[in-house]
């Protein structure tokens, strides 16, 4: 799968709006047969940052996705509310699947 970690910085104007701003394209997105998922999570350190972690199925799927008429729309729509060009990793490993992490192993999950 094509994993991705994305940090946004949006503007403070913006920030507590920032879901329903982005809520369109993460929904859409959502809705790719390639997604396997798209959350955002805000920043316990600066409220003004969220963290997007994604994935897509394979490349076919990622390519899709960047190629979406969503995507292009994202370009132009969320570009205005953000302060800086968003940081990205992006990086191919094997499976579909969360893997537990066996070092916080719950008893009984």
């Amino acid at each position: 799968m094509i994993f991705i970690t994305a940090r946004f910085l949006v503007r403070p104007e913006h920030a507590d709006r920032w879901p329903e701003i982005s809520r369109e394209f993460t929904e859409a997105t959502r809705a790719e047969p390639g997604c396997l998922w798209f959350d955002w999570s805000r920043s316990l350190d600066d409220p003004n940052e969220y963290v997007l972690v994604e994935a897509f199925r394979d490349d076919e799927a990622g390519a899709a996705h960047v190629g979406s008429e969503h995507f292009r729309a994202a370009q132009s729509h969320l570009p205005p509310h953000l302060a800086a060009t968003p940081r990205i990793v992006n990086t191919t490993v094997p499976g579909t699947e969360w893997s537990e992490l066996g070092e916080m192993a719950v008893d009984g999950g």
